[in-house]
């Protein structure tokens, strides 16, 4: 308080992702490669420091003769900054009354490519009295998620309780499910809405994770499985249920790495030869796993579906920058920056009181 006038709190919002490179090189994808090796290949499979440039710069090489020959630039990056400014917007256009106490601000960082998240948590600290991190992946895992929890870990220490949080569970909601299927019917083509006795199947995309180490051992770090597996379960109901549904069958189709271990079993390519060997006349691929689109998906995805070459198919993208989806997300931000905010008031409320 200065003058008796009580200064607003700052808040920021980083909306935080993986990241890829826009402008495709070799030199530009060492970086991130080597980025990627360290901070999520290395928790599952053992590798010394001297092998990873040079396992960094094979797979650099590798996407960038694959993306080049197939003229794939990743759309990953200007979908997220579209994401920010569309939660952004939707912040700004609330009438909530706490939002209109405080200053906010809303910003993206990434985990592999520039800007990152890393420097943008060191640049925000001191400034802001709170930050949200929003990872725009729905099912947490050490692979995914967790790091951006061990950036934040690494940053705050003991301080992490009252000054940042990480967004979590936002798989495990209703209204994301909803949002999803409706999303996801108003992109069929008209062909696919009427299918006049044609079996039509969805696959629902996203990527797999570990079950079983090298040992055969359930992995000691979080993989987010039984998440997964709940995640799809939901979607699968409420896709099923809804009144626009024209689907006969529903599956999971995770992708996989291939080391480390036993991976997910019920994969994309799985989901596709059950398809074809039971007749289907026709499939529909959704990335449920993903926010946005990125090579993951709309390359390699939509290629597993091309090669199958069902009569009738559709790949639906994401759900990327939605109007709707913009909306729902500023709720679950607008939420956590609530709790974010009456944690800190009792934190300090405690720290008051006379000992």
């Amino acid at each position: 308080m200065v003058d008796g006038i009580v200064k607003r709190k700052k808040y920021a919002v980083i909306v935080t992702t993986y990241g890829e490179v826009e402008n495709v090189t070799v030199r530009s994808l060492w970086p991130s490669s080597r980025k990627i090796l360290r901070a999520v290949t290395r928790q599952i499979v053992k590798i010394p420091e001297a092998l990873i440039y040079f396992i960094a710069d094979y797979r650099s090489t590798k996407h960038y003769i694959k993306w080049k020959l197939n003229g794939y630039h990743s759309s990953l990056l200007s979908v997220t900054r579209a994401q920010t400014r569309h939660l952004a917007e939707a912040l700004r256009a609330s009438s909530s009354e706490f939002l209109s106490s405080i200053e906010l601000v809303v910003t993206d960082g990434y985990y592999f490519v520039a800007p990152s998240l890393e420097e943008k948590l060191q640049q925000l600290q001191q400034e802001y009295d709170g930050i949200l991190v929003v990872p725009m992946i729905p099912v947490e895992s050490a692979f995914s998620c967790g790091v951006a929890c061990q950036m934040v870990v690494d940053l705050y220490g003991e301080a992490l309780i009252g000054k940042v949080r990480v967004l979590s569970k936002l798989w495990d909601d209703d209204r994301l499910h909803r949002l999803y299927a409706s999303y996801l019917f108003n992109s069929l083509d008209d062909s696919l809405r009427r299918p006049q006795g044609r079996k039509i199947g969805l696959v629902l995309v996203i990527h797999g994770t570990l079950v079983k180490d090298r040992a055969g051992n359930v992995p000691t770090l979080f993989t987010g499985l039984a998440e997964t597996n709940a995640f799809f379960e939901a979607m699968k109901r409420t896709i099923m249920a809804d009144p626009d549904n024209i689907f006969f069958d529903v599956r999971q189709g995770c992708m996989n790495h291939s080391r480390g271990g036993e991976w997910t079993a019920d994969t994309i390519e799985k989901a596709l030869e059950g398809f074809k060997a039971e007749g289907y006349d026709g499939v529909v691929m959704f990335p449920y796993g993903f926010f946005a689109d990125n090579s993951e998906t709309e390359y390699d995805a939509c290629k597993k579906l091309e090669a199958a070459a069902f009569p009738h198919s559709q790949y639906v993208r994401c759900i990327n920058d939605a109007p709707e989806f913009g909306d729902w997300l500023s709720h679950r931000v607008h939420d956590a920056l609530q709790t974010l905010h009456n944690l800190q008031g009792a934190i300090e409320r405690l720290e008051a009181q006379p000992s």
